[in-house]
């Protein structure tokens, strides 16, 4: 068999990380790239698209949202916020579209009643971001659900994703920890890919990686770690405008990333020595004297 056990989950070619393509706010308020990113995501074999929704005047001030900002949608926060977020309408076209391409699709709530509109859909996974991890009552709001949720721990003490996961726990939710660092893009120093095994160790859970930086090679040393499930930001193009673009990847990028996780599946292998057959042969040509 070609796979390792990390706890309770095997990792290897039969058992791969589950692989997300976050689409976000990257669609610019536009269906049309919304299924183009939805297209690369199903095209490229990603297991999800997630998006994230948000109740505008729930998750931040008046203050914030009447400060100037120059954007395609006008000169303040909020009219640059409301370009972004999509409402039902939109939301019934994803659900059906990734229906029509075989991929799933959800969304993390920055706010109770935007988790209580996700639930118009038959979703299959919750995400919690790292900046709603301390959010108490949204974290309880999403583990009384009890679907399988992904938790971010950006920007997070050890203790404050202590907390997170006793609600989790209480509630008997199935989640999944994500070492995430939440710069954006991420330096590679401040990777600390090491924490994965730290999670792990300590919560006796999966744990994957939600990475932000640019490129690819972080994330593919994180699959080779044993990430259970690997996200990232994904783009048409990184010049686009919106605060996500510059650590996205664009959708050779992302057909890269998926081609080199799957490499590295099959490379990793059970952990037993053995003489492959092919060695079998060199051996009969090379070794010449064999004593042992």
């Amino acid at each position: 068999m070609n796979k390792f056990m990390i706890n309770d989950r095997e990792v290897g070619i039969d058992n791969p990380p589950l692989v997300i393509a976050e689409i976000g706010i990257n669609h610019n308020g536009s269906l049309d790239i919304t299924k183009k990113l939805i297209d690369a995501a199903a095209d490229a074999g990603c297991d999800a698209v997630k998006f994230q929704k948000r109740t505008l005047d729930a998750v931040y001030s008046k203050e914030e949202l009447d400060k100037p900002r120059e954007s395609p949608w006008g000169t303040t926060n909020r009219q640059q916020k409301e370009g972004l977020e999509f409402g039902k309408e939109e939301y019934d076209v994803i659900d059906q579209y990734c229906k029509e391409k075989g991929i799933e699709w959800f969304a993390s709530a920055w706010d109770i009643e935007s988790q209580h509109f996700l639930r118009n859909y038959n979703l299959k996974y919750n995400k919690v971001a790292s900046a709603m991890l301390t959010h108490r009552k949204l974290l309880e709001t999403i583990a009384a659900e009890k679907r399988f949720t992904f938790i971010s721990t950006g920007m997070s003490t050890m203790d404050q994703i202590r907390s997170a996961v006793k609600v989790f726990d209480e509630a008997d939710c199935p989640y999944e920890l994500m070492h995430c660092n939440s710069s954006y893009p991420l330096n590679p120093q401040d990777a600390n890919l090491l924490m994965i095994r730290t999670l792990r160790r300590e919560f006796g859970r999966r744990v994957g990686y939600s990475g932000h930086e640019v490129g690819i090679i972080v994330t593919c040393a994180a699959a080779a770690m044993g990430a259970t499930s690997i996200e990232r930001h994904i783009t048409l193009d990184r010049s686009m405008y919106g605060s996500d673009q510059a650590a996205s990847l664009e959708v050779g990028g992302l057909s890269r990333l998926l081609s080199y996780i799957r490499e590295i599946e099959k490379s990793i292998g059970d952990g037993v020595k053995k003489v492959t057959e092919t060695e079998k042969k060199i051996a009969a040509k090379l070794r010449k004297i064999d004593t042992l």
